[in-house]
C-alpha cells in the first residue's frame, strides 16, 4: 500500500471510538477511567450511567448480564465509569476529611464529555444508577448535577453523614430503593471509621422539602416492591421503594426508572 493509504488507514482507525475503548478496554480521560457498551445503529443514544459499589470496578459493570441486558432492550448505552479510589472520594468518605466531592464530580463530568463525543451519547437522556458506595455517589450528583440527568436511581446507599447543605438545585426525578433487612447500609446508617452513614429517611425528607413535594403516597413500583411516591412542584416524582431482603440490587429497578422517568 502507498504511504498515502496507509496515512489514510491510520487516520481513520484513530477517529473510530471503538477501537479505542468500549466494553473490554478502558477509555482513558486524564487520570480516569471508564467502560461502555454502545448498542447497534446510529446515535445519538441515551445512557444508563451506573455507578459500581465500594471495591467494585467498570469492568465488573460490564460484566453483570443483566444490567447488559437492560441497556440493550432499551437501546441506550451503558457507562460505568471507575471511581477515583477503591471508594468514590465523596464528602465526609471514611478516612478522608473530604469537604467536598469535587474529585469524583469533576471525574464524572469529563467522562460523560468524553463519552458523548466518542460515542455520540445524548447528554439529556442520561439516567444515573449505583448500587451501595455508587448509591451515595448517584446522591450525591443528585445533589450537585441536579439539572444534567432525567433522573437518579439510588440503590442500598445514602450520604454520609451530616447530610449536605449546599446541594445546587432538587432533581426532578428520584426513585430510591432499599431492603428492609440490609445490614451493610441500614436504612438508618450506621458508624463507619470515622464518620457514619447518613439516615435515608432524612434524606428523603431533606430533598421532599427542597423539591416542594406533597404528602407521599403508595404507589405501584417494579418487582412488587412497597412504594410511596409524590409528585414535586416541579412535575416530577420522589419515590421510595422497599423489600424485605437485604444488601441487593436488580437491573429491573433500573430499567423501571427508565420508562417512569422519560427515557423513551
Amino acid at each position: 500500500m502507498a504511504l498515502r493509504g496507509w496515512l489514510v488507514l491510520a487516520m481513520a482507525l484513530m477517529a473510530t471510538p471503538a477501537a479505542g475503548c468500549g466494553v473490554a478496554t478502558d477509555c482513558v480521560v486524564g487520570d480516569r477511567t471508564y467502560r461502555i457498551a454502545v448498542p447497534d445503529g446510529a446515535g445519538p443514544f441515551g445512557a444508563i450511567l451506573y455507578l459500581h459499589g465500594y471495591q467494585g470496578s467498570a469492568a465488573a459493570v460490564m460484566g453483570a448480564s443483566e444490567l447488559r441486558a437492560v441497556a440493550d432492550t432499551l437501546g441506550v448505552a451503558l457507562i460505568a465509569p471507575k471511581s477515583a479510589d477503591a471508594g468514590w472520594l465523596i464528602r465526609n468518605a471514611p478516612r478522608r476529611a473530604l469537604a467536598d466531592s469535587a474529585i469524583e464530580l469533576d471525574g464524572i463530568d469529563a467522562m460523560l464529555a468524553d463519552a458523548a463525543e466518542r460515542f455520540d451519547i445524548d447528554p439529556g437522556r442520561v439516567l444515573v444508577a449505583g448500587f451501595s458506595g455508587g448509591g451515595m455517589m448517584t446522591w450525591t450528583l443528585a445533589c450537585r448535577r441536579a439539572d444534567r440527568f432525567i433522573g437518579f436511581v439510588p440503590i442500598a446507599g445514602t450520604f454520609w453523614a451530616p447530610l449536605p447543605k449546599d446541594c445546587d438545585g432538587a432533581p426532578a426525578n428520584i426513585l430510591h430503593v432499599h431492603g428492609t433487612a440490609d445490614a451493610v447500609v441500614p436504612l438508618a446508617g450506621r458508624p463507619i471509621a470515622d464518620t457514619r452513614q447518613g439516615d435515608v429517611h432524612e434524606t428523603l425528607a431533606m430533598f421532599r422539602q427542597a423539591l416542594g413535594a406533597g404528602p407521599p403516597m403508595p404507589v405501584d413500583g417494579p418487582d412488587g416492591l412497597d412504594c410511596e411516591g409524590s409528585l414535586t412542584e416541579r412535575g416530577g416524582r420522589l419515590l421510595l421503594c422497599l423489600h424485605g431482603g437485604g444488601h441487593d440490587v436488580r437491573a429491573s429497578w433500573v430499567a423501571w426508572a427508565w420508562h417512569a422517568f422519560g427515557g423513551d
